[in-house]
């Protein structure tokens, strides 16, 4: 299983100088990715969790980024698709994928919440089968040159979309999502699963094989896709009578990478943004920073 980081998005140490040192020392102890995730909008009273109250853009953090590192892949889990036109998404895509060298993981979500639905303008209803036209239109534009499409939801007139990505034929798409539906679109459509910020370890071998069976259904190979965890790590004293799945010492929360891998999860990436206590922007970003480089250190893939 492949181990990645997450490096700061959320909260007061998401800052360029705290970003470019976890992912340049992820580079150097061998992680094989980096991540970051969107938050467009969150409540006045913080009910979605600190997490989400202070969020920089993803695809801007992994520019940035890529100019920082030269060989560590560069991930998004995830972008809500719904929340921008695919070619303007495509575009972004493409050109990240060119400024890294061919670094993309390109995951896409289908958004959830009503509230950055109405500040961008878009509707949620269908929004599942909007994504699997969606992911068809990016395709078409990575790949076909010229392009055009026309479908139920989107339309490309005959015209050239360049550059292309590095990545042939396109950088791999990472679809996100829990329920069934989900799950089955990603097994059918895509090169990957990505899960959500809670993983259920009691659950995630069944959402694996959902993924599984729906792309031997749809003629693919399911050993060719990815199943991406996102690790939500909160490093804490050892042996807690009610300890949580990724919570906990060190070594504790490494048995559960080991059990997350015997369920199929193929890659695994370290997000300390959703850990109260440093994705908040009431945290101390000295402190957080502390804690982030000794947990680099601790789930470095050479241990």
């Amino acid at each position: 299983m492949d181990i990645g980081f997450a490096v700061p998005v959320s909260g007061s140490w998401a800052t360029p100088l705290a970003m470019t040192r976890v992912a340049r020392r992820a580079e150097e102890l061998g992680y094989a990715s980096l991540w970051a995730f969107q938050r467009l909008l969150s409540p006045v009273d913080g009910a979605w969790g600190e997490q989400y109250r202070s969020v920089t853009d993803p695809l801007v953090t992994l520019a940035y980024l890529a100019g920082q590192t030269s060989r560590v892949r560069l991930g998004v889990a995830v972008v809500n698709a719904p929340f921008l036109p695919p070619v303007l998404l495509a575009k972004q895509f493409a050109t990240l994928d060119l400024i890294s060298g061919g670094r993309l993981d390109a995951g896409l979500g289908i958004g959830w919440s009503p509230e950055e639905f109405a500040a961008t303008g878009m509707a949620m209803a269908r929004r599942g089968r909007r994504s699997e036209e969606y992911v068809a239109v990016l395709k078409t534009l990575w790949t076909d040159e010229p392009v055009e499409h026309t479908g139920e939801f989107y339309r490309v007139p005959r015209m050239s979309a360049r550059p292309k990505p590095v990545q042939r034929p396109h950088p791999p798409i990472l679809l996100g999502g829990g329920v069934p539906a989900a799950l089955r679109r990603a097994g059918r459509l895509a090169d990957g699963w990505v899960c959500g910020s809670g993983p259920d370890l009691a659950a995630i071998g069944d959402q694996v094989r959902t993924v599984r069976e729906a792309a031997e259904s749809a003629g693919r190979n399911p050993d060719d896709l990815r199943m991406v965890c996102r690790g939500s790590v909160r490093v804490r004293p050892a042996g807690a009578v009610d300890r949580e799945p990724l919570t906990g010492s060190p070594a504790e929360i490494r048995d559960d990478f080991g059990r997350l891998a015997g369920c199929g999860i193929t890659e695994l990436f370290v997000d300390l943004n959703f850990d109260p206590e440093i994705g908040s922007p009431s945290a101390d970003p000295a402190e957080s920073m502390r804690r982030a480089e000794a947990a680099l250190e601790a789930f470095a893939p050479a241990r």
